[in-house]
């Protein structure tokens, strides 16, 4: 009975981590177009970190498919790997997030108001508050640090989400263009912090 439930929670982690892939490479495409467009930092930012998420979530789907087909003591190997990966993905979109902020501030380049934009910010704060729940609490369940790990990166676009959505509405209606990059700033202490500490947090 133990190992149904075992086994059924592992392919709901499954599942959550192909609707991760699915949305965040839709996500991805739409951003990065509107951004482009608009000569947003902050969209290209945020279909950039819908990548990450989705390599995120391809590595989870490595590591879950895995379940019930090798030993545990390779699955926990597995586990810990995925982990480190998780935690690496935040410094890759952290770094890119730094470098493109501070280049819109240096070179003053201001980007379009974008509505696409500010539709996309409102979908995410809808779908990822679920997302991260559904993440967190099955990765308890399961105590799979690598899922919960995953949770704090859908965590991490929800706060990006919040803060796409007041920097472009602010550009959009008072052209606050500065709001882009800075929101960009913010979101990249976040993620050295989590990534910092989903890789060197003691067992």
């Amino acid at each position: 009975m133990i190992n149904n439930e075992t086994d059924s929670l592992h392919t709901k982690a499954l599942r959550l981590s192909y609707f991760t892939v699915g949305y965040n490479i839709i996500e991805c495409i739409v951003s990065i177009i509107a951004g482009f467009i608009a000569g947003s930092t902050a969209l290209l930012g945020f279909g950039s970190d819908s990548l990450v998420e989705s390599l995120s979530g391809t590595i989870l789907i490595w590591r879950f498919r895995k379940h019930g087909i090798i030993s545990k003591e390779k699955e926990d190997e597995i586990e810990k790997k995925t982990v480190f990966f998780v935690g690496i993905s935040f410094f890759i979109f952290g770094i890119y997030i730094l470098f493109e902020s501070l280049r819109k501030l240096i070179i003053v380049e201001k980007p379009e108001p974008s509505i696409v934009g500010i539709i996309i910010a409102i979908a995410s704060i809808i779908v990822m508050p679920i997302l991260f729940y559904l993440k967190y609490k099955t990765g308890k369940d399961i105590g799979s640090k690598s899922l919960i790990a995953d949770s704090k990166q859908t965590l991490a676009c929800l706060f990006m989400s919040v803060s796409l959505l007041i920097g472009l509405s602010l550009n959009y209606l008072i052209g606050f263009w500065q709001a882009d990059p800075i929101v960009g700033l913010i979101i990249v202490a976040f993620l050295f912090k989590e990534g910092y500490e989903i890789i060197f947090e003691e067992e």
